[in-house]
Formats: structure tokens, C-alpha cells, sequence
């Protein structure tokens, strides 16, 4: 693993025309925020860019300004002199666009997952920031780049949501200096927070509705969890976005020092979302123990195994994380 400090990627970025932005599947407001604001920035100093995620622009982020830079890969490959990974540990995580990327690209990962090994030629990896979007915020202030009131939606976007509205452990004087020096340049607070936390389809309330219902508490009260199968999708109508942030209301019981959610997928695959309340239990550890990583208060896997199968195995590896009461 080569580490490299901001302006070393961007005098590596500078001879190389055609650059893409990209970041993990199932993509998170830090994903996207961070995808659009590196690609308006590139797209400033000269660059051809293209911005992809496999799962395109979710309709619950369209708001994000120049949300329209973000499309799903080609079916044929393409050809890049470079390309920057955000906010993604793995470089699998990227999913179908590592089949539409073809040559030789630089590759270049900038992130902020603790589980990071570090897949590029360059990587820039910080687990002590809370948000990919710090770290891109805090290089371009460094660096003296330009941050239009776009870019610094975006990034702001990036920052709150990974964050908890900036409540989440890691979230440090350094962040609020950076939220404010983003709000000077023209990030609308109230609007901004209005479009992500209060404009959610009526299906995600039922959805929400099933998962307190079928909540299960284990480890003495300690544990929280949800799962949701195949057939309860079918039966709610809801799609994989609308799962983003259930299991925050799981977290937030009080006594709760650990709460997962289930979620079954095609092929006997079981995806695992874990958060932890506080550092008395690490979420990326116990992730790792099953192919997983991320963060230490929030991390997740994809398990092989059916539903059932799955969540006796990780409450069991919970109840031993937690130990006795």
C-alpha cells in the first residue's frame, strides 16, 4: 500500500485526460456527495470525467445538485488514464463497474474506512475523519481549490449524513469547522436537511412499521435486530434504498449497545448493516470476523447462508462480543 498526501494525487491526476469517479454500491449520501464534488472539481482543472456508480442516481439523492453527473457503467468497457475510488474499503464493493473499466487506469482511493487496505497506486486513506467528504472539504480548503456552493452541498451532504446530523462518535471540533467554512460558501442548511431528512416515501414508513413490529432483543436487552426476507420486500413494495437508516431506530433504545439488520438477498446471500452505540463494541470487528469491515460504529457484510442461518450465527458472535452482562 502506497500512501500519498492530496497533493501528490492531484500532480499524479494532472497528465492524465480522461479520469473516472466512482464509489461503492448501495451508495450512501457520502458516496454520492463525494463522487460529484471530486468530479465538478476535475472537470474544473481540465479533465474529460465521468462519474459511476452500479446502482446510477437514486431517486432519494436526485436532489443533490449535479446529481445528473452520476450514471450507472456502460455495458461495453471504456478506456480511463485514471480512476479515483471514493468512500469504498474494497475495491469489489465497486461491483459491475470494475467490468466496464478497460486498460491500464491509475488507480487512486481516497476513503475513510478504517477496514481500507489500501487497493491503489495512491491511497489516501483517514479513519480519524468521520465522512470521505471531510477529507476531500479539508484538501480542497488546504489546497486552495475553488468550492462552489455545489460542490459544497455536496460535501456538506456527505459530512451530515455520515455523521448522524453530527452526533456520531468521531465527529470532532475539526468537523464542525469544516461544516461551517462549507455553509460560508453557500451550502442552504435548512433546504439541504429538509431533501434528506424529511422528504421519504410513504413505503419506507411502512417499512419502518414492519421492522419495529418484528424487532428482536437478545443479549439481555443489549442487542437489537431486524431481518427482512425476500418475501417481505415483495409484500411491502419498498426497494433496497428505502432500507437506509431503519436500523438507527433500533440503536437508539435505550440499553442497546449493538443493533444489526438482516437483510436477505438473490443467490443465498444475506447482507448484514452493524452499528454500535458506543466503543465498548467495535461493529467493524465482529464484521471482519464474517468477510466484512467499515467502521468501528457502523460496518457491514454479505453472508453467505440463509436468512435464519445468518442471524443465529452473528447474535451469537454479538452475545460473545458483549459478554456478560
Amino acid at each position: 500500500m502506497k500512501s500519498a498526501a492530496f497533493p501528490e494525487i492531484r500532480d499524479a491526476l494532472k497528465g492524465r485526460h480522461r479520469i473516472l469517479v466512482v464509489s461503492h454500491l448501495r451508495p450512501d449520501a457520502d458516496a454520492y456527495g463525494s463522487t460529484i464534488a471530486a468530479a465538478l472539481w476535475l472537470i474544473s482543472e481540465g479533465h474529460e470525467v465521468s462519474a459511476w456508480n452500479e446502482d446510477g442516481m437514486l431517486e432519494k439523492f436526485s436532489f443533490l445538485p449535479s446529481s445528473e453527473l452520476i450514471t450507472a457503467p456502460p455495458a461495453s468497457p471504456v478506456a480511463f488514464d485514471a480512476v479515483l475510488a471514493l468512500d469504498t474499503s474494497v475495491q469489489n464493493r465497486l461491483g459491475t463497474v470494475l467490468d466496464s473499466i478497460s486498460g491500464s487506469p491509475l488507480w487512486i482511493c481516497i476513503d475513510h474506512h478504517r477496514s481500507n487496505l489500501g487497493y491503489g497506486s495512491l491511497n489516501l486513506i483517514d479513519p480519524s475523519r468521520p465522512a470521505t467528504g471531510q477529507i476531500l472539504a479539508e484538501a480542497f480548503i488546504r489546497e486552495g481549490i475553488t468550492i462552489t456552493p455545489e460542490m459544497a452541498t455536496n460535501l456538506f451532504a456527505a459530512i451530515s449524513t455520515d455523521t448522524g446530523s453530527f452526533q456520531y462518535e468521531g465527529t470532532g471540533a475539526e468537523t464542525f469547522l469544516i461544516g461551517a467554512e462549507l455553509i460560508a460558501r453557500g451550502v442552504n442548511v435548512a433546504a439541504l436537511s429538509r431533501s434528506l431528512f424529511e422528504n421519504q416515501p410513504r413505503r419506507r414508513l411502512e417499512l419502518l412499521k414492519h421492522a419495529l413490529v418484528n424487532a428482536r432483543f437478545t443479549s439481555h436487552d443489549r442487542a437489537a435486530s431486524f431481518a427482512l426476507s425476500l418475501a417481505d420486500v415483495a409484500a411491502l413494495g419498498v426497494i433496497p434504498e428505502d432500507n437506509e437508516g431503519i436500523i438507527d431506530h433500533l440503536r437508539s433504545v435505550e440499553g442497546v449497545k449493538a443493533a444489526a439488520f438482516f437483510e436477505e438477498m438473490e443467490g443465498g446471500m444475506v447482507r448484514l448493516s452493524l452499528r454500535s452505540k458506543d466503543t465498548s463494541f467495535d461493529a467493524c470487528d465482529l464484521c471482519g470476523e464474517f468477510g466484512g469491515g467499515g467502521h468501528q460504529m457502523a460496518s457491514g457484510a454479505r453472508i453467505k447462508g440463509s436468512l435464519l442461518e445468518v442471524e443465529d450465527r452473528v447474535l451469537k458472535a454479538i452475545d460473545a462480543a458483549l459478554g456478560a452482562p
